[in-house]
This record gives structure tokens, sequence and C-alpha cells, in this order.
């Protein structure tokens, strides 16, 4: 996403209505607010002569890589990125894209998590059909 679409929040900004009463370089949240984190999905090819090794060892050594997933697709990997601040991010991005071999990274940033417990419409909850049940 451009950061000239992104909201404040998405750059890095203090929400609305926060407490800015908080220690330089500290995120302003209140009390009742979870620490807001910035993440991101990158999906990776890797360059024609750079051993899936070579990933492995620089994601474990990364502080921003939370998890990665070798992918059957036309990428060869996932990896999940978080950081504190959306600079931070961005340069994990850049760096993954330098150091770890990979050829092609596309980025998507997570805005935030979709609620699955409630449904967005109360009639749709009563007329599910049977494929939308779990089927565990």
């Amino acid at each position: 996403m451009s950061p000239w679409r992104m909201t404040r929040w998405e750059r890095g900004e203090p929400p609305p209505g926060t407490d800015t009463a908080s220690e330089p370089g500290e995120p302003a949240t209140r009390a009742d607010e979870p620490e807001r984190r910035h993440e991101a999905l990158v999906s990776v090819r890797l360059g024609p002569s750079a051993p899936g090794s070579h990933l492995v060892e620089y994601l474990r050594h990364e502080p921003c890589a939370v998890a990665a997933w070798w992918i059957a697709a036309d990428v060869d990997a996932v990896v999940r990125l978080s950081a504190d601040n959306i600079t931070v991010l961005h340069r994990a991005v850049a760096d993954l894209r330098l150091r770890a071999g990979v050829e092609v990274a596309e980025v998507n940033y997570i805005l935030r998590a979709l609620d699955l417990t409630t449904p967005a419409d109360r009639r749709t909850a009563k007329e599910s059909h049977a494929w939308v049940r779990s089927a565990a």
C-alpha cells in the first residue's frame, strides 16, 4: 500500500484519543487498549542461485521474523514479519530483499484481524447453509 494512502495508525502515528503522556519512544496507548504492532506477510521467490537454507538462516537471525512457511505455488515461501513501528517493518522488508537472496518479494501489510466469531449480519447466522458450518 502506498504511504500516501495509509491511515495515521498504519503509518505508526497514535490513533485519535490515545494517551500522549507516555515517555518519548514508547507507543501512546490507553490502559485498556492492546499494544499495536505492525505486521506484514511477504510472499518470497528466491533467486536462481539462492539456496533455501540461506533464507532460513537469514530468518533465524532477523528479529522481525515471526514465522515462515514453504509454499507450493508461484512463490517459494511466505514470511510473517512484525515490528513495533512501520519504519522498522519497512526496513525488515527491504533487508529481506537485499540480504536473503530474494528475487521477488510481494508485501501484504496486515491492517487488522477479521472477527470470525460473530456474524456480520444476524440474518445470515440463522440462514447458514451446511457448507458454512465447521467440518470438525
